[in-house]
């Protein structure tokens, strides 16, 4: 049995090397760690591209590939590591590079990664469970692993897909700067999974179907949750309420669960999942980070077209979720590098970045900035921020508009989405 999956797989991969490729932006640093002695860990969330992105990452060597994630495996009660080691050099000879696909489906994984890193092998492992992968990471391998997360398509892999020509020049043109509009609002609705994005899969339909299964599979069946319906209705609660303030236990009253914890204990596995964010509010006392409420965020746009439930899209709450997920695929660490603010006024920054101890930017997300009231409140709100945090770097994102306002001698930079996601 082993034997012929070992072989299906490796056809497989052969087939999948063939397709054309849409370059990730995190292969430049993938590739930087390829030839390094550490486990290569490709993290993400189901189908946004993790096992392409490694199977092109290692397309010019020759490398043994393995997807843990197959029916005929989990039918048969698992697999032997030792069978399973003798069957791909059977199949690929003397390699020593090893792709390994959905690593955490293999119980004691890492156990198995650590003898064979202990071996000499290059090895490369995917996993679509954050929190799991990172606990048993840290457990076994400390110092020996370089995790590489792996998101759906950002704004730049998005263009790249749609085939749109992104020289500055061609694109400022006004037919083509329309055309821009009109892709980054596609893209703000629609989301960036690759199937969505190469493929025109019906985002609805598809990112629907995906949603679930994630739930069932990621979530539901891995930690073994018997009241399935109510982890459901939270999932579907948290995306209707996307880019909101939510509190554990109004969240409990809500869906009339048992307690905190149980709720606390449900949002974890939606994190680890890669379904949801939560995001905590910024200050130097860790009481207050803990007692504040949080603002929820969802891994793909996509994700709120397909299952919350809406007569319109709320265009202000898609571009902050939109800003809050590219923040994330450009290395800032939720609730480490990346917070939300509260002024002493309660004015609200939607987003507040770090780097170490020091506060180095603020960012506003303002859909209509158009209306001077709005914009108005957006800068009280950064100004009075600036003074708390003594920082200087203040931006309010716009939809299309490009200009500097001066306010109390600081600078505030609005600039445009699409400028700022291709930066």
């Amino acid at each position: 049995m082993l034997k012929t999956i070992v072989s299906n797989q490796k056809k497989q991969k052969e087939q999948l090397l063939s397709l054309a490729y849409i370059q990730r932006s995190k292969e430049p640093f993938a590739q930087k760690w390829l030839n390094s002695d550490l486990i290569k860990v490709i993290l993400g969330p189901r189908r946004a591209g993790k096992s392409v992105f490694s199977l092109v990452l290692l397309r010019d060597r020759p490398f043994m590939y393995f997807n843990f994630d197959d029916e005929v495996i989990a039918s048969n009660g698992g697999i032997d590591t030792n069978e399973l080691m003798k069957e791909l050099h059977a199949e690929y000879g003397q390699v020593k590079t090893i792709l390994f696909d959905e690593i955490q489906n293999l119980p004691n994984w890492e156990l198995f990664v650590n003898r064979l890193h202990r071996e000499d092998y290059n090895l490369v492992l995917t996993g679509s469970n954050a929190h799991l992968l990172s606990k048993e990471l840290a457990t076994h391998l400390t110092g020996r692993h370089m995790p590489i997360e792996i998101l759906p398509f950002d704004f730049n892999e998005f263009l790249k897909a749609k085939k749109f020509d992104t020289n500055p020049e061609y694109r400022m043109l006004p037919k083509n700067y329309g055309e821009l509009l009109n892709l980054m609002e596609n893209y703000m609705v629609n989301g960036g999974f690759p199937e969505v994005a190469v493929n025109n899969a019906d985002p609805r339909d598809y990112l629907g179907v995906l949603f679930d299964a994630l739930l069932f599979k990621d979530v539901v069946k891995r930690h073994k949750v018997k009241l399935s319906t109510q982890v459901g209705n939270l999932g579907s609660h948290l995306i209707n309420n996307f880019s909101n303030l939510y509190t554990v236990r109004k969240i409990m009253d809500v869906l009339n669960l048992k307690s905190t914890t149980t709720v606390e204990k449900y949002i974890d596995y939606l994190e680890e999942a890669y379904l949801i964010f939560s995001l905590h509010q910024y200050s130097p006392k860790s009481v207050t980070r803990i007692k504040s409420p949080r603002k929820i965020y969802v891994v793909d746009n996509g994700f709120v077209l397909a299952k919350a439930v809406q007569h319109s899209p709320d265009k202000g709450k898609l571009m902050e979720n939109l800003v809050f997920i590219e923040l994330v695929k450009r290395g800032n660490k939720p609730n480490r590098e990346l917070f939300y603010y509260k002024t002493r006024n309660d004015r609200e920054i939607d987003f507040l970045l770090m780097k170490g101890h020091v506060v180095t930017e603020l960012v506003q997300v303002c859909f209509e900035s158009i209306n001077p009231d709005v914009e108005q409140r957006e800068i009280k709100a950064l100004v009075e921020a600036s003074g708390e945090l003594n920082v200087k770097t203040l931006t309010v994102l716009t939809w299309d508009e490009k200009r500097e306002v001066e306010k109390d001698g600081l600078k505030i930079s609005f600039k445009p989405l699409h400028e700022w996601l291709k930066a």
